[in-house]
């Protein structure tokens, strides 16, 4: 990543700006130009925008290794004074252990604090000191296309526009309805900063994706999840390890979606859909009898169906006919290995 380039021309803009206002008051006497004293600039580093470098090692036997491996690396970023810090939950799911560290090589190890999979947000705690300064939370709700941001990783500062809002539905029973794309594309994206024009917080980096400005048009870039769906749960995550919200069934299906088919491509090992049987190949028809339009209508019949451990019944187009499978959902957080005790 390189340094934003922008920021200062723009500082340098409003100056003129302000200066060609002021001018326009004609004082009653003319008085000799005094130049003011040049103000104070803050250089645009990872350590100044409150990031650190995160690393993590799953449990032995962590059901997320086949996806996601058992070392994972990625960015965090401070949020408060006692050493909280916010990520993307990936990095951190299952974790036996976890480092934060700064540029200048100073390093604490980290607890896990909570992994939300419904926003997709993860927080550790570090266990000892951290030399960086906490970010000030933005408000996400009024970015907008061609908005300048920064995109601040562990690896440095990269500045990027905003190019689209919109949904995003993933494969592994995720929807993310605001979800913000940016470009041009970053590498080391996962748990990344998004920052506005004044340097706070509007976003948490979770993905590269081949289509930031609209589905189908090939433009490399970056998602982020919006900081404001942070907000609301922020307390009960450091509370209690989870939002109060009411957990979501769920089915351990992984799909992808052609033409509005719901097409299984591979399911959780010895998860609900597993034990169901659903099998690799499945284009889901109906959830309870009633037919689906797509990956995000499944999805959201599948959370509205209400509690987890009750039965579902999913319509399936199988070898030319359609079967019926009766499934009992479940909870994703119980699905994947327990977490040792901090």
């Amino acid at each position: 990543m390189t340094r934003a380039p922008w920021l200062p021309a723009l500082a340098g803009t409003l100056c003129l700006l302000l200066a060609s206002s002021l001018g326009t008051a004609a004082p009653s006497a003319p008085a000799p130009a005094v130049p003011a004293p040049p103000a104070p600039r803050r250089e645009l580093t990872v350590d100044t925008l409150s990031v650190v470098k995160l690393r993590s090692r799953t449990v032995s036997d962590a059901r997320s290794a086949a996806t996601l491996g058992t070392q994972r690396e990625g960015t965090g970023v401070v949020i408060d004074g006692k050493g909280l810090v916010l990520t993307i939950g990936y990095l951190i799911l299952e974790a036996e252990s976890i480092e934060l560290s700064t540029v200048a090589g100073h390093s604490v190890p980290a607890s896990v604090v909570a992994y939300d999979a419904e926003t997709g947000f993860g927080l550790v705690r570090a266990l000892g000191p951290l030399p960086i300064a906490p970010v000030t939370f933005g408000e996400s709700a009024g970015v907008a296309m061609r908005d300048r941001v920064l995109i601040v990783g562990f690896d440095g500062v990269a500045p990027a526009y905003v190019v689209s809002r919109r949904p995003y539905v993933a494969y592994w029973e995720y929807l993310l309805p605001d979800a913000i794309y940016t470009a041009p594309a970053t590498v080391n994206w996962q748990g990344a900063a998004l920052l506005d024009r004044h340097q706070r917080l509007i976003g948490i980096g979770h993905l590269a994706v081949p289509d930031a400005i609209a589905a189908g048009q090939q433009v490399p870039g970056n998602l982020f999840v919006p900081i404001d769906r942070l907000k609301p749960i922020l307390a009960d995550l450091v509370a209690r390890g989870r939002s109060s919200t009411p957990p979501r069934p769920w089915l351990g299906v992984y799909t992808r979606e052609v033409e509005g088919n719901v097409i299984v491509t591979r399911v959780a090992d010895d998860g609900p859909a597993d034990r169901g049987p659903v099998r690799p190949g499945d284009v889901v028809v109906a959830v309870d009898g009633q037919t689906i339009k797509g990956q995000a209508d499944f999805y959201q019949r599948i959370w509205r169906s209400g509690d987890p451990e009750r039965e579902m019944a999913l319509d399936v187009l199988r070898a030319g006919r359609i079967e019926r499978v009766t499934v009992k959902t479940s909870e994703r957080d119980r699905y994947y290995r327990a977490r040792p005790t901090y």
